[in-house]
């Protein structure tokens, strides 16, 4: 990488959605061939499940991303050196290598990058289609096209994260909000799907006690969320400033309950990667307190999920959902400590911190399905 590099390139970029487009088509003709003589509500839902999953495995991809260093592996946007692919940039990243061999730009490192953006590309064309659908059908079926129109504008912000995320050079509050961007667009299309489904008619009146009751549950499962919310975000601050392993012991921290820590400089949120504030090196304190402080959070946030787990189950005897979902809280509560704790005394080992970044996608994703069920509705007739 050399300074001559522009950090904005947009010459592949017309190369570049020619490609997503093309990456797009096969789930789009999966979908129509699978449901072509299927109601268009229910063939929504199929693209916007599609879209979903696939989104999924972007944010896991953002991750393995992250977690490699390959974040800056092409240190331009959209393309690698202005190229669509690494391929027409080898000259300019063996350069790089050249001249730093364990620096951010290598061969793989940008091949990785470039895969997450070609991911990324094709996601967005998928909720393009999906918005250009709900407008074709809203006169006809009972959808509003305002949901994947907001989902839309979603994709294309996160899609602006992601490019500054390259052009700041990893600036840490960037990278965080461009991880619960991925995840929001998660809980997007999640919300979406079970819209859908319910509009189908291929679900019944919530599984939770209807009136009051059911507002109460909504009430539970939204404070739940915004606790994991937060928990996610402490998270990925975590991550994003490469504080996992400011501490390496369970469940004390440097053999403490209560470390030195320093929470105003770990916690300024304008300041450059590895850089303090005031343009200095961020200490270890500072990254002790932004671990631990997650660490604390993780405590609170797995008592919620098993408090909401064993009060689900009280329901199974009646309605045997609750149980599923009891059981679905509590091994993402048990997978998500394991996960963690892996990470700490393992020393970060990558399976191990892809593994926790896709139990907090799965969490999202179960909590806004949750959400959506815990409604008192009529169910409509079968599509």
């Amino acid at each position: 990488m050399t300074e001559a590099t522009p950090l904005w390139n947009l010459a592949p970029i017309a190369r570049l959605a020619i490609l997503g487009l093309l990456l797009a088509s096969a789930p789009l003709a999966w979908v129509w061939l699978r449901h072509r003589n299927g109601h268009p509500v229910r063939r929504l839902r199929a693209l916007t499940l599609v879209t979903l999953f696939l989104t999924f495995d972007l944010v896991l991809f953002g991750a393995f991303t992250r977690l490699t260093d390959s974040g800056l592996g092409c240190p331009d946007w959209p393309g690698c050196y202005g190229s669509l692919s690494p391929v027409g940039a080898a000259s300019h990243i063996s350069a790089a290598e050249l001249q730093m061999p364990d620096g951010p730009v290598t061969t793989q490192k940008a091949w990785i990058e470039m895969i997450h953006r070609y991911l990324a590309t094709a996601v967005g064309v998928l909720i393009l289609v999906m918005t250009a659908t709900a407008w074709a059908l809203r006169r006809s079926v009972p959808v509003s096209p305002w949901w994947p129109t907001a989902t839309l504008v979603w994709v294309c912000l996160q899609g602006l994260f992601g490019a500054l995320t390259v052009t700041m050079k990893l600036y840490p509050a960037i990278v965080t909000l461009h991880l619960m961007g991925g995840l929001g667009l998660l809980v997007l299309l999640a919300l979406q799907a079970e819209g859908y489904r319910q509009r189908s008619g291929q679900t019944q009146a919530g599984f939770f006690d209807a009136g009051t009751h059911s507002a109460r549950w909504r009430a539970a499962l939204m404070v739940l969320a915004l606790l994991s919310g937060l928990q996610i975000a402490l998270g990925g601050w975590v991550s994003t400033n490469y504080a996992v392993l400011a501490c390496t012991d369970f469940p004390t921290c440097h053999g403490q309950w209560w470390p030195i820590m320093d929470f105003a400089e770990g916690f300024a949120l304008r300041r450059h990667l590895g850089l303090n504030a005031q343009g200095g090196t961020l200490e270890m304190d500072a990254l002790t307190a932004i671990h631990y402080t997650h660490r604390l959070m993780a405590y609170v946030v797995l008592v919620a999920l098993l408090g909401m787990a064993l009060v689900l189950w009280r329901h199974a005897p009646q309605k045997a959902a609750a149980s599923r979902w009891a059981l679905f809280l509590a091994g993402v509560a048990v997978w998500q400590a394991a996960t963690g704790v892996s990470n700490v005394v393992l020393g970060w080992p990558l399976l191990a911190a892809v593994s926790h970044t896709g139990g907090a996608a799965v969490l999202v994703v179960g909590l806004a399905t949750l959400w959506m069920r815990a409604r008192s509705v009529e169910p409509r007739r079968e599509l």
